[in-house]
């Protein structure tokens, strides 16, 4: 039977590497549910050291029920624990990192081989000696992505996570790159626009005689007292004039 884990594999994914927490990770998680047997089971020794009848009888009858409902709470608590350990699967893909937690509601986070910047690694000598650490994976703007906690294997877990990312890249700059487009050809080149005739030369100001430009003046100046043109018409017309002597 497929895991969940495997259903959310793309077309093309495959598994590199499947791990979980590290079997210490459960048993630190079950810590409560497991004093709470050895007290049980404590408990019941002790209600079966004690004296039928009487007082003490019904006393002993008390403390075997709470005896026997702590160590079936215990194991249950146990169990669960263990099943949710079971249900874990950290996965290294050729594309991605993939963790999936939960019994029924599933929890899934992944995080893409090519935004991976770095992976930072903790491990205790506890952590070398069994071999679980704890493994923080980084992008390129130095936020954590995700954290994995007591996780089994964690150096080669880590390893080959990163051998995987550089699969990726190399695969990536092994593809070809798009055709250039090529020059257009004599025939398909647009025909070279027609040059935009030069404007026209105005045509020179024809000269005047000094005569001219004085009659020319003294009938401005008459224009001028009469109102008919304002005295800086009549200063511009004047150096207009002079300028054709």
């Amino acid at each position: 039977m497929a895991r969940y884990a495997d259903t959310l594999l793309a077309e093309g994914e495959v598994v590199a590497l499947r791990t979980r927490q590290h079997w210490l990770a459960p048993v630190v998680a079950a810590a409560y549910p497991i004093i709470l047997i050895v007290v049980s089971l404590g408990v019941g020794v002790f209600s079966l050291n004690m004296t039928a009848g009487g007082a003490i009888g019904s006393l002993r009858s008390v403390l075997g029920y709470a005896s026997a409902a702590g160590i079936i709470i215990g194991v249950l608590g146990v169990g669960l624990v263990f099943w949710r350990w079971s249900a874990q699967d950290y996965i290294v893909t050729n594309h991605r990192v993939l963790k999936v937690e939960g019994i029924f509601n599933k929890h899934s986070a992944d995080s893409s081989l090519e935004k991976i910047n770095d992976a930072v690694l903790d491990q205790s000598i506890w952590g070398r000696m069994l071999g679980f650490g704890d493994l923080d994976i980084m992008t390129a703007s130095e936020e954590t992505v995700d954290r994995y906690k007591w996780l089994n294997r964690a150096p080669t877990f880590k390893k080959e996570m990163l051998n995987q990312k550089n699969n990726l890249e190399m695969d990536m700059r092994r593809m070809p790159s798009p055709p250039l487009r090529s020059a257009p050809s004599a025939e398909s080149a647009p025909a070279p626009a027609a040059p935009t005739p030069a404007p026209a030369t105005a045509a020179p100001t024809p000269a005047m005689s000094a005569e001219q430009v004085t009659a020319t003046l003294d009938r401005l100046a008459d224009l001028r007292d009469r109102g008919a043109v304002t005295p800086e018409e009549y200063e511009a017309k004047k150096a207009e004039l002079l300028g054709r002597l």
